[in-house]
């Protein structure tokens, strides 16, 4: 692969992810709210009457809009952007690294094994996961730190700035790396998403392709056939979420500030243990109607962006 190409695809990834990641912020922040320990802040009582007349009161865990709507009561409208900051800072490097890694890895890879091979495309994707989240880490920590500082109206908010000082007085240079370990395992999410989707990309070309053989040869794609790869890109990810969630709750639980948690299994364990084994997958909804259309549209503008750059 070319420098060019290597840059192409760097600049393509950064503008997906940037993209996507401001279309859908406010969901990040309910999703982030409800997989955190510190959910208790937005749970209600319901008033249930007893046989002999007594009142007791049943804790519940609130639902996506239930969230949304104390967000927007106790916080305001600006809440539903904590951390865009970080994730935007974040967003692009994070991503070109990621398609950059993904797309040199599969180059090389097609040279060893079955060219565009699922081994190749599970290869290319651990890899590219492992090196970004490596080089993004600090980012996204503080990204989740600040999504999770509930404050009311009116009160001063912490900025980034000020939570990179925190961290830093509090648990020094480690404390930018909790929740890695995490992020590690969720690799696997990664590997899932991009085996289904190259299969599922693949398949759609070759139809395409089948039904212009009678037509004359075309060098340009419409408009459907970006539509085929959001289609694609959803139903991967649908498919991969579903499979790994566990993993963004307990990365969540690890990133909150004076946390009990200290390790993937740790924690695991001790969320099964003290909530349920429901509670490894709080905020699903959420997370799956926001990850859809974001990595939908990261992966359409991704797609776009290469083939504008490579005319």
């Amino acid at each position: 692969m070319s420098r060019r190409d290597t840059l192409v695809h760097l600049f393509a990834g950064g503008c997906g992810g940037t993209v996507g990641a401001i279309l859908t912020c406010p969901l990040e922040v309910v999703k982030t709210r409800l997989q955190s320990s510190s959910i208790t802040f937005y749970i209600s009582g319901v008033q249930l009457s007893t046989v002999n007349g007594a009142t007791m009161t049943r804790v519940t865990t609130p639902g996506p809009l239930h969230c949304l709507k104390m967000i927007l009561e106790k916080e305001g409208p600006r809440s539903l952007f904590r951390g865009l900051g970080p994730n935007l800072v974040g967003v692009a490097p994070s991503r070109a690294i990621y398609f950059a890694a993904y797309s040199t890895t599969k180059e090389r890879m097609n040279s060893m094994l079955e060219p565009d091979s699922i081994q190749v495309h599970m290869v290319s994707a651990g890899m590219a996961g492992f090196t970004a989240i490596t080089a993004t880490n600090p980012i996204w920590l503080i990204k989740t730190r600040l999504q999770l500082d509930a404050r009311s109206r009116g009160e001063r908010r912490m900025s980034a700035l000020q939570c990179v000082r925190r961290v830093y007085q509090t648990d020094g240079l480690r404390g930018f790396y909790r929740g890695m370990s995490a992020s590690y395992a969720g690799i696997s999410e990664t590997v899932v998403h991009f085996v289904i989707y190259e299969s599922i990309k693949r398949r759609l070309l070759e139809t395409r392709a089948a039904t212009r053989m009678d037509q004359e040869k075309e060098t340009t794609r419409d408009a459907s056939d970006f539509m085929y790869m959001m289609m694609a890109a959803a139903t991967s990810k649908t498919c991969a979420t579903c499979i790994a969630y566990p993993h963004e709750v307990v990365r969540t639980r690890l990133r909150e500030e004076g946390t009990k948690y200290r390790s993937f299994l740790q924690t695991v364990s001790m969320v099964f243990r003290e909530e349920g084994f429901k509670a490894l997958y709080r905020g699903l909804t959420t997370h799956l109607v926001r990850q859809i259309p974001n990595t939908a549209i990261m992966m359409a503008t991704y797609e776009l962006v290469v083939y504008l750059l490579d005319r």
